[in-house]
């Protein structure tokens, strides 16, 4: 009986060690992220956040190491698909992290649902990701395309607009973000006249804008972000219709790009999750980390980096790093009120951040909060049945 249990403790003990040993083990962290072509800057500034978070917590995150594996997704949903695979079956990363583009992202979500993968969106905001497409495994440290869109559709009814041209790339942000947009617009008793749209990653504008000039609408709507963006700015200046038609946006329109717009975007209004001059101890904290660490000033790719390391550190805290405990990972961040530099925030039940949604004006090289246009805005998860 004695021997019974001695060799009962030593094959715990075994275990224990063994289990001590998976825990201690370097978490593969897999980067899917654009790292050249329009959203090159976008992919950076996230990777920079989620590493300067993680470097804030000395390089583990419950007493794990941090591995980096990454991969240029190229902003192609042709190339997602193999590119995802490369991660999970070649790498055999423990964690996906990706991406901007939402075509993209739409191909990340559905491997990852396939392998149990689990996968955190730093940036792209295609609805399905967090709706018809949701999984116990998916989160989101960003946005859904719909919240932006939606807010900036209520700010604009409220400023009394009743006729709208939006314009945008013709792809899942661009058109969400518009339908966002119009299902708040119409609902506050405007109406969207007409719908422009050109393929992504595409900047001839001209066209576009002579026909918005001939429909002499109250305002336009418009997402655009990256190089796009930038172009698009400098273009409305100078075909005149700046001074003629106000132009408002998601936030993307001048996050991150400000500097390349210069005078085009001065006054510009916009919705988004983040901005300047929040003056918050928390923001205060990691603008200043960033710069020192950067020497850069952070903008809201950043924020969603940062944000999606904070959520995957509190998963990893509840089940004291052994991810195999996905129930319990899931709950803790379901329970979760994360401290982010934006303001904190919750997620839903279809695990997107639920978030005030802030009104932005550029004012001297800077998007300035100047109010809350939509308070703890939660995207609806239509097609969500977690």
């Amino acid at each position: 009986m004695r021997w019974m249990k001695l060799a009962f403790l030593l094959a715990a003990s075994a275990l224990a060690l063994a289990a001590q040993a998976q825990t201690a083990a370097p978490l593969k962290v897999g980067l899917m992220l654009p790292y050249t072509g329009t959203f090159a800057s976008l992919g950076t500034a996230i990777e920079n956040g989620f590493r300067l978070y993680v470097a804030g917590q000395g390089g583990r995150l419950s007493g794990r190491a941090i591995e980096f594996v990454k991969v240029d997704d190229e902003s192609d949903p042709a190339r997602a698909t193999d590119n995802v695979n490369k991660l999970i079956k070649r790498d055999n990363v423990d964690v996906l992290v990706g991406t901007v583009h939402s075509g993209v992202a739409m191909a990340m979500a559905k491997a990852a649902k396939e392998s149990g993968t689990l996968l955190i969106v730093p940036n792209a905001g295609a609805d399905a990701v967090t709706g018809a497409m949701c999984a116990p495994n998916i989160f989101r440290s960003s946005f859904s395309n719909w919240q932006p869109g939606y807010a900036m559709g209520e700010v604009m009814a409220k400023k009394g607009y009743k006729q709208v041209v939006t314009i945008t790339w013709k792809y899942a942000a661009g058109d969400e973000s518009v339908r966002g947009f119009k299902e708040a617009f119409e609902r506050g008793g405007g109406k969207v006249v007409k719908e422009l749209a050109l393929p992504f990653p595409g900047v001839e504008f001209q066209a576009l804008l002579t026909e918005i000039a001939a429909a002499r609408p109250d305002a336009v709507y418009t997402f655009f972000a990256g190089g796009g963006a930038v172009k698009f700015v400098k273009d409305y200046a100078a075909a005149g219709l700046k001074d003629k038609v106000p132009l408002y946006g998601a936030g993307f329109l001048t996050d991150g790009t400000l500097e390349a717009q210069g005078a085009a975007a001065q006054g510009l209004m916009t919705t988004l999750h983040y901005g300047d001059g929040l003056d918050t101890p928390r923001d205060q904290a990691f603008r200043l980390a960033y710069a020192k660490a950067y020497k850069l000033q952070p903008d809201v790719y950043a924020v969603q980096g940062w944000d999606a390391a904070q959520m995957l550190a509190v998963g990893l805290a509840a089940v004291k790093g052994d991810l195999s405990r996905k129930a319990q990972f899931e709950a803790a961040l379901g329970a979760a009120r994360i401290d982010s530099p934006r303001g904190p925030f919750t997620l839903s039940k279809s695990h997107n951040p639920v978030q005030d949604i802030y009104l932005r004006q550029v004012q001297g090289g800077q998007n300035r909060v100047v109010g809350v246009a939509s308070k703890s805005l939660a995207d609806p998860g239509r097609g969500c049945r977690l």
